[in-house]
């Protein structure tokens, strides 16, 4: 277990480091840091409600994620697959599970990154008045786990397509279904037509009703198993996807 971790990290550190060898990296921070600055200043109405809160930067992640994340997934395997390169890295001695939990924990730190240099968006806020920051930093790590869900689904959609664009479209629709499956519009629309206790189901799959009972401030410990377990999930079902392309 330890060397797999070993290996795993070295990976990572390899494909972190990859993200930063072409502008790309630097062209999708400044549109993330920017794009959540615009969402929670102006077009949330940060200045007209005259709150010192951070609700409305949170409350536009799950869709910035949508397009965001999707585009930092869709390379993991689809790329590895279209250059011919993923035959090669299964004959080194490295195996399927330690270089998907290498290239999901690049990916997911780069994320990360992209969150701590909304740092000043924090700052900005607490100069202006006097903001809980235990609300804050619960709702950074509510979106910090969210974030690795979208990618977890980006990752496992991009190792069953070699092309990047089909793995950033089904991504981001899969994504799109686990964010709102829990908002009423769609819950109306499915007791309906099904069991109330199959659309309860539908409904506790939903990103966004996690997530925002974490952004309340009160660190739920069901929400955090559901996250955990379904980037788990998700890595599981990657890996058996690279496992049938190594023993093809």
């Amino acid at each position: 277990m330890r060397d797999t971790f070993k290996t795993a990290y070295t990976i990572a550190k390899r494909e972190f480091a990859a993200y930063f060898a072409t502008p790309l990296a630097a062209v999708f921070l400044t549109i993330f840091v920017a794009a959540t600055g615009a969402f929670a200043f102006y077009i949330g109405g940060f200045f007209q409600r005259g709150q010192a809160s951070l609700d409305s930067f949170f409350a536009y992640h799950p869709w910035l994620y949508l397009f965001l994340v999707p585009a930092v997934a869709m390379r993991l395997w689809a790329e590895e697959r279209k250059s011919g390169t993923i035959e090669l890295l299964m004959t080194l001695p490295v195996s399927p599970t330690e270089a998907i939990l290498g290239k999901f924990a690049a990916a997911w730190a780069f994320i990360g990154l992209a969150l701590v240099l909304t740092f000043p968006i924090w700052i900005t806020v607490n100069v202006l008045g006097d903001p809980d920051n235990g609300v804050i930093l619960t709702s950074y790590l509510g979106s910090f786990l969210m974030a690795g869900a979208f990618l977890a689904i980006g990752a496992f959609i991009s190792a069953l397509t070699k092309n990047q664009v089909i793995a950033f479209i089904l991504a981001a629709t899969i994504c799109f279904l686990f964010v709102t499956s829990g908002m009423d519009l769609v819950q109306n629309a499915l007791r309906a037509w099904m069991p109330r206790i199959v659309a309860d189901a539908v409904a506790s799959m939903s990103f966004l009703t996690h997530y925002e009972e974490i952004t309340r401030g009160v660190i739920s410990l069901a929400s955090i198993i559901f996250f955990v377990s379904f980037i788990a999930f998700a890595l599981f079902a990657n890996a058996i996807a690279v496992g049938q392309k190594k023993s093809a």
